[in-house]
């Protein structure tokens, strides 16, 4: 029986990337615009300054709210800057993001173009370049923290860095510690499609630890939503959105950039994305998911990155 933890840990694993149970809540109709304070950094701290960064004090996100905030987002919190701050101040390398996921984050169809040149961005997104070069090398690496199956759970959990690349992390360290410590990032993409075990409260508790301990590492986190609703009343995109709220750390939503697609962007299995080339001047690629989400993740690394750095 001592290996029982192992097994339902291997269970969780091949259950990955499908569907997730129905985790029914209670909805309003209200629909709220949150918008994102803009700011300029104004001092360097020390790393020993580091804070540990608990949610804000704010008024309760309405269940829906998130349906109508922005893809992209639309400035940096005062919050996000100093954490940024601190990060350049003990060493994190400006110049470098970190994924931190599941199947949907794989370099095979996530990003990595933007190192291979498989891509084309057109005259409407040429200013994107700038981004794809100052963070070169990051867009097509093999993140410890990413793997099929990778749940909020299991990237917490020394045991999966056995499975990923176990001579680069140290014993008893995390896929998600392993990787902000190897790489040394100063943001983090983190993109959980899954709830864990069917419990969206457990999923909310794991998401807060995840996002609690990239921002002690004073790494800026940026979580995204997801396309599909295989829960059936997208109580996954609501806690993220919840997280992201009362932390404030960046949203980049990837729903909303889907839900107007045929199909919302996804296959008849509901929940993996449709598939074209990333031209993004073609308008018949962009009628599929994944050119989306490669564009609109490059967009939201490109807005956190130049709102906490000051970038015009």
């Amino acid at each position: 029986m001592k290996h029982f933890p192992f097994i339902v840990i291997m269970l969780v694993f091949l259950a990955a990337c499908g569907s997730g149970a129905t985790i029914p809540v209670t909805e309003t109709e209200t629909s709220t615009q949150v918008p994102l304070a803009t700011a300029s950094p104004t001092q360097t701290l020390r790393p020993e300054e580091t804070p540990i960064l608990s949610p804000s004090p704010t008024s309760t996100l309405a269940p829906d709210a998130w349906k109508s905030m922005p893809v992209v987002p639309e400035g940096v919190s005062r919050r996000m800057i100093e954490v940024y701050q601190r990060g350049l101040a003990r060493g994190r390398n400006p110049s470098r993001f970190s994924k931190i996921g599941d199947c949907q984050n794989i370099t095979t169809y996530f990003i990595a173009m933007f190192d291979t040149g498989d891509y084309r961005l057109g005259d409407q997104y040429a200013f994107l370049q700038a981004t794809i070069d100052h963070f070169a090398g990051s867009w097509g690496r093999e993140s410890l923290a990413v793997k099929g199956g990778m749940n909020v759970a299991a990237v917490q959990n020394p045991f999966w860095t056995l499975t990923q690349r176990p001579d680069e992390c140290q014993e008893g360290e995390t896929p998600l510690a392993c990787e902000i410590r190897v790489y040394n990032p100063s943001f983090a993409i983190i993109s959980m499609e899954e709830s864990w075990s069917g419990d969206i409260g457990k999923y909310d508790s794991y998401m807060r630890k995840i996002v609690e301990y990239v921002l002690s590492q004073d790494v800026v986190p940026i979580l995204a939503t997801k396309a599909d609703n295989v829960e059936g009343d997208y109580s996954i995109n609501a806690a993220i959105a919840r997280v992201a709220y009362e932390y404030e750390v960046p949203l980049w939503n990837f729903w909303a950039a889907t839900y107007p697609l045929p199909d919302h962007g996804l296959t008849e299995d509901g929940f993996h994305l449709t598939f074209a080339r990333d031209y993004f001047d073609d308008p018949a690629r962009m009628e599929m998911a994944w050119p989306w989400r490669n564009l609109t993740a490059l967009q939201a690394i490109d807005s956190v990155w130049r709102g906490v750095s000051a970038q015009p």
